[in-house]
């Protein structure tokens, strides 16, 4: 995820899814439970995406060890996992600067921001899952994915120079074509784990100033992620009521300021309690 500054405009530049016979119930609850006899923890957990997945923080030297970045989301549910699977294995290829383009071709841009990744791959990240699940049948879940970020922001950053307008006109198209990236992602997965329990994470605004201007924005990229992930029978941890949550503005702000770095540092990567709270909605929409 891009970074964001403190003023106005640099702020806005750096998820469900009775004629039936009872057989035919079963089916389809199985199905949309993305594979129900493995909602207990495999043995290995692959975590996906981008920074927020990585567990950036900017409090952190960049070139600090990996092993540094250790109170992301993915570490906190991790965590949690364990207690039902002790010898769980986390295999962690989030990337920083990862969009759905370059997750599927590669190249990710921010790969040099760090020092290294958790879980070393070459080539894209796509790819890179594809052969650990191919590798390790039946052996890995869950599974999570973060990408969208990267897919937007630069658009509103960069594109539309943080115009508000430009953003809302942009947004439809700009939407359809992430969806499709997505569902390519989500397919050549869920093909390749076709039991394991795959949850991506949703949508949400990091900019404090505009979350009444693109409110609808951002529920509309929820709204196609849940859509995507629906799908490919996976899950939604939506982000909105985390992140954006109802409520005054000044209370949405405030909420904010203490779960990312946006007000203390203009960045808009989680603090460790903003990736507890993303933990505990990814545990909420795991079984």
């Amino acid at each position: 995820m891009p970074r964001l500054r403190t003023t106005r405009r640099a702020v806005l530049v750096t998820v469900l899814l009775s004629g039936l016979a009872l057989a035919g119930v079963l089916a389809l609850t199985a199905g949309a439970t993305s594979g129900a006899k493995q909602a207990t923890p495999r043995r290995y957990y692959l975590a996906l995406g981008d920074s927020i997945a990585y567990g950036f923080q900017p409090g952190k030297p960049q070139m600090a060890a990996p092993s540094s970045f250790d109170t992301g989301y993915v570490d906190v549910f991790a965590a949690r996992l364990r207690k039902l699977s002790p010898s769980l294995r986390v295999v962690n290829y989030g990337c920083p600067g990862e969009s759905t383009g370059t997750f599927i071709a590669g190249e990710c841009p921010a790969r040099g921001d760090v020092k290294a990744l958790h879980s070393f791959y070459k080539g894209a990240q796509l790819d890179a899952a594809l052969s650990f699940l191919r590798a390790h049948p039946e052996d890995v879940s869950p599974i999570t994915l973060t990408l969208w970020g990267n897919d937007w922001l630069p658009v509103l950053l960069n594109t539309c120079n943080g115009s508000v307008a430009c953003a809302r006109k942009q947004a439809p198209s700009e939407t359809k074509a992430f969806a499709a990236r997505l569902t390519t992602i989500l397919r050549q997965i869920r093909a390749a784990a076709p039991h394991a329990e795959i949850i991506v994470t949703g949508a949400w605004n990091p900019d404090p100033n505009s979350l009444q201007q693109l409110r609808a924005v951002y529920r509309s990229f929820e709204a196609a992620i849940a859509r995507v992930a629906a799908g490919s029978q996976a899950k939604i941890a939506r982000m909105l009521p985390v992140l954006n949550p109802a409520g005054s503005l000044q209370a949405q702000r405030a909420r904010l300021c203490k779960f990312t770095f946006i007000c203390s540092k203009g960045d808009p990567h989680p603090t460790d309690v903003g990736y507890r709270a993303i933990a505990d909605a990814v545990m909420r929409a795991s079984r």
